[in-house]
């Protein structure tokens, strides 16, 4: 018990310890409170005081700023004024230097900051700027002309005109610009069609590009214009072109080279946006030779147009298949190499149905048709004329395609100005129908003028058959012998038609000769009926026997009249001019015909006149033997 009074006891006087302390700290509290309080009065105080007297130099020193500000706007200003005319002195001199004493770099430097200089007082706008913007406006232009001039003059230096030849003999590419060349010409391009672009105008330096390079193209393309021209001089009038003697597909070989190389040249020195315009202009003046060429070949054309119309067709193919490549490199010059070929496509075109024309106009001027019935050249020169054709198959048939079936006989419907297109070449089953078409056209007109030529000029059937075959077998001949066979081999049959007419005009004229064979079965009243049956079984002597004197005189009659008609159609038939298949067809035809018939009558009647030949001048061996002579 005593214990816990003690520790009782110990902590009161902890507890009061405590409470003394903590006492001790409010009472320094409050005195420190105080103590902040007259300081925060003293500062009010003192802070009035100060206030009081700031205020006013306060108030000057931002009037004071204010001021220097404006000082500084109005030394800003005067910099502005003083700066045209500072730059117009420091660049003016740089400038007319040039580029070439200047060096490109630093005389484009200076022409740039006289633009910029130019573009910065443009904006401020200021009255008192107004000459010194025109005087700055006066230099740039002077600095671009310089500009351009010496652009002209860096390309001119690599436009020296080429040999054609060398490029497409050896199979290189045409010359381009040089890699240094390209970089300093580019640096220019694109400086001033900025500055082109800053003033919403058209660069200058596209036509100065053109201005230089077009002639250049036309220069070195000039030569091969020449060739082509020289090589459609013919030194036999009447010799048929043939396909390549020409200089034009080495002139579009030439001309498709060096516009691919151009056209790489301005891809390299102008925006995406210039090409097109830039190609066209440059290579205009080479189409326009190009158009010049066309159109004296097509003079030549026309005046020699049955031998030289294949010319024709070789230059629209050729020419077209050069817009095509180009345009698909490109996508250009379609329109203007359509409008250069235009001359001799419509030439091409009319060719087909003047070519008939010229077919029938030489006919009706032949002053004689030959009177042994032997074919005209000119049945020759006909087929061989469509043979040549179908070596320019491909042109042709588009030519055909776009004048329609038919087209050639009322005239050609004349085309737009279109280019012609890959289909324009289609050469399938249409193109080559066409063509058969045409070729049989050609050959009934030539078949049937002919014979309306024949008929009045040559005397009897016969000879206007052989005429009409010896005509019909050399176009047969020609075909079958010839590219002309695949085309038309399911049209013979017109050729084969107009075989027949001939066969039978001809053969029209033995119907004399075998008619005096046709007898009739004589019997006398109350006699048997003569015997009939093969050669062993017929007994001549007894139907001759059986005959009465008017019928015997009759049947001495028909062998006279027989062999009179048959000695003079052989006669005639020896001395006509036949094609060797003509000869052997008609000789051949006239046996089958006639033998049958003279040894039916011989069997019956040779007993006529007992053996004497005054009567029955062949027996069935010597007749055979004639007809052997007719093949």
């Amino acid at each position: 018990m005593a214990v816990s009074s003690g520790t009782r006891q110990a902590a009161d006087e902890e507890a009061r310890a405590e409470v003394e302390v903590l006492n001790s700290r409010l009472e320094k509290t409050t005195q420190l409170t105080k103590k902040i309080q007259a300081s925060l009065g003293r500062l009010e105080s003192s802070g009035k005081s100060v206030q009081d007297a700031v205020g006013p130099l306060y108030n000057n020193t931002q009037k004071l700023q204010t001021i220097g500000s404006n000082i500084d706007s109005i030394l800003s200003t005067i910099d502005k004024i003083r700066q045209p005319s500072e730059i117009k002195s420091n660049e003016e001199e740089m400038i007319r230097k040039g580029p070439e004493k200047a060096g490109l770099s630093n005389f484009m430097g200076s022409v740039k900051r006289v633009n910029q200089a130019l573009s910065q007082m443009e904006q401020t706008n200021l009255r008192s700027n107004q000459q010194a913007m025109a005087d700055l406006r006066r230099l740039l232009k002077a600095g671009n002309a310089q500009l351009e001039g010496h652009f002209q003059r860096l390309l001119q230096d690599d436009s020296q005109k080429v040999e054609p030849l060398y490029y497409i003999t050896k199979e290189k590419p045409f010359p381009m610009l040089s890699q240094d060349k390209t970089t300093r010409l580019g640096l220019i391009s694109s400086h001033i069609a900025s500055a082109s672009r800053q003033s919403r105008s058209d660069s200058p330096i596209l036509q100065a590009y053109a201005n230089v390079r077009g002639p250049y193209l036309t220069e070195t393309l000039q030569n091969l214009a020449s060739a082509s021209v020289n090589t459609a001089r013919k030194k036999t009038p009447d010799a048929i072109y043939r396909q390549g003697t020409n200089g034009m597909a080495t002139y579009a070989k030439g001309m498709e080279g060096a516009f691919l190389a151009e056209y790489d040249n301005i891809c390299a020195l102008f925006t995406r946006d210039e090409w097109s315009r830039v190609f066209n202009l440059t290579c205009q003046g080479a189409i326009s030779e190009l158009a010049r060429t066309n159109r004296e070949l097509n003079s030549h054309i026309k005046s020699n147009l049955s031998t030289d119309c294949f010319l024709a067709y070789e230059i629209v193919e050729v020419v077209s298949t050069l817009s095509q490549d180009l345009e698909g490199r490109t996508g250009e010059l379609k329109q203007s190499f359509s409008a250069a070929l235009k001359p001799i496509r419509e030439t091409a075109k009319a060719s087909l149905g003047e070519l008939l024309e010229d077919t029938r106009r030489k006919i009706n001027s032949v002053p004689m048709i030959p009177q042994d019935g032997a074919a005209l050249p000119l049945t020759s020169d006909t087929m061989t004329r469509l043979q040549t054709m179908v070596d320019f198959l491909r042109p042709i048939s588009g030519i055909m395609i776009s004048i329609g079936d038919g087209g050639w006989k009322s005239g050609v419907n004349s085309m737009s100005d279109q280019a012609p297109s890959l289909n324009f070449f289609d050469v399938g089953a249409d193109g080559k129908q066409l063509f058969a078409k045409y070729c049989m056209d050609t050959i009934d007109t030539l078949l049937s003028t002919l014979e309306q030529k024949a008929k009045p000029l040559l005397k009897g059937r016969a000879v206007l058959g052989v005429f009409i075959l010896n005509n019909v077998t050399a176009i047969d001949r020609m075909i079958r012998n010839s590219d002309l066979g695949s085309i038309l081999q399911n049209r013979m049959t017109n050729v084969e038609r107009w075989h027949k007419t001939g066969a039978s005009l001809y053969s029209g004229a033995w119907k004399e000769p075998s008619s005096q064979l046709l007898d009739v079965q004589y019997t006398n009243r109350g006699s048997q009926r003569p015997p009939s049956g093969s050669a062993a079984t017929i007994d001549s002597a007894a139907i001759v026997k059986s005959l009465s004197s008017k019928d015997k005189d009759t049947i001495k009659e028909k062998f006279r009249l027989f062999n009179s008609s048959f000695d003079d159609l052989v006669a005639k038939h020896k001395v006509l001019s036949m094609e060797r298949e003509v000869r052997e067809f008609l000789g051949r035809n006239i046996q089958q015909m006639i033998e049958p018939l003279y040894c039916r009558f011989w069997d019956r009647y040779h007993e006529i006149d007992k053996g004497k030949g005054k009567y029955v001048k062949y027996d069935k061996s010597s007749i055979s033997a004639v007809f052997l002579s007719l093949v």
